[in-house]
């Protein structure tokens, strides 16, 4: 049996979270550690100063009869909750959880678009990467959306497609998908692209705390750069497709070696 490991950055008890765990149930066994609650914006954070708690979560499949939730398959899922970061999730449950590497590894579904440079900042994604850099095959899955309680339904079966590919064909080393839905009735299909560049600004808002001292809250808007290249994830998203994005981990600038070399480098 295939084993799937699952986590998020919007917490145990997200909709998107349950939703992606009764998918991927339809494809192997599943294990869910997700946070005990939103880290939203932790992208690759860990939690180096404080000790983790790790729970089994024997309540959650009371949540089952949502009517938005799809139909759990055939193989088992086992919840634990952790009181770290995404990426905190991954780490310990690659030493305690998980007897072997997964089989499969999936974030989400997310609530809100980690599209462009969004992907950066995005505990969905680091999550991830994390996993990656440990070797598994590795998809991050996010829906434009500002609903607590969304409609996944239209997606349903490009999730399932997606993972099932990767499942088994596996990714490049050092490669991850990141896939991005817009919230529509109906995808159009699905586009591969690249990221779009873009720029968050007007990121604070001035507030004032119960004693009276300046505080800020974090907000901003997004631009799209390049709002007309249509090898991008946002124009997918803007017309309507689900945007599936490879990212390599690999940060180096390859086309700068040479000249920094030439800059740079000393020879003996």
């Amino acid at each position: 049996m295939k084993t799937i490991f699952l986590t998020n950055d919007d917490g145990i008890q997200a909709l998107g979270l349950r939703t992606l765990a009764h998918l991927m149930s339809r494809l192997g066994r599943v294990v869910v550690v997700a946070p005990d609650s939103a880290r939203s914006g932790a992208a690759c954070s860990i939690t180096p100063t404080t000790p983790i708690l790790l729970n089994e979560w024997h309540d959650y499949d009371k949540g089952d009869a949502d009517p938005l939730l799809p139909a759990r398959g055939e193989h088992p899922i086992a919840y634990y909750t952790c009181s770290g970061t995404p990426v905190d999730c991954v780490k310990l449950a690659s030493e305690t959880v998980l007897d072997a590497a997964p089989d499969l590894m999936v974030s989400g579904i997310n609530h809100g678009d980690n599209a462009s440079i969004s992907a950066h900042y995005s505990g969905t994604v680091g999550a991830v990467v994390e996993a990656t850099l440990k070797g598994w095959p590795s998809v991050a899955f996010s829906l434009r959306t500002f609903q607590r309680r969304p409609d996944f339904s239209p997606f349903f079966d490009t999730i399932v497609r997606i993972a099932a590919q990767v499942l088994a064909q596996g990714l490049p080393s050092f490669e991850c998908l990141n896939v991005n839905f817009p919230e529509v009735e109906s995808l159009r299909g699905i586009r591969v692209g690249r990221m779009a560049r873009g720029i968050w600004s007007g990121e604070w808002e001035d507030a004032h705390n119960p004693h009276g001292k300046r505080a800020f809250w974090l907000t901003g808007r997004f631009t799209n750069l390049e709002p007309e290249q249509e090898d991008t994830d946002y124009w997918a998203l803007d017309h309507g497709y689900a945007a599936v994005t490879p990212l390599h981990l690999d940060m180096t600038a390859h086309g700068s070696l040479e000249m920094l070399r030439k800059l740079f480098h000393d020879n003996p």
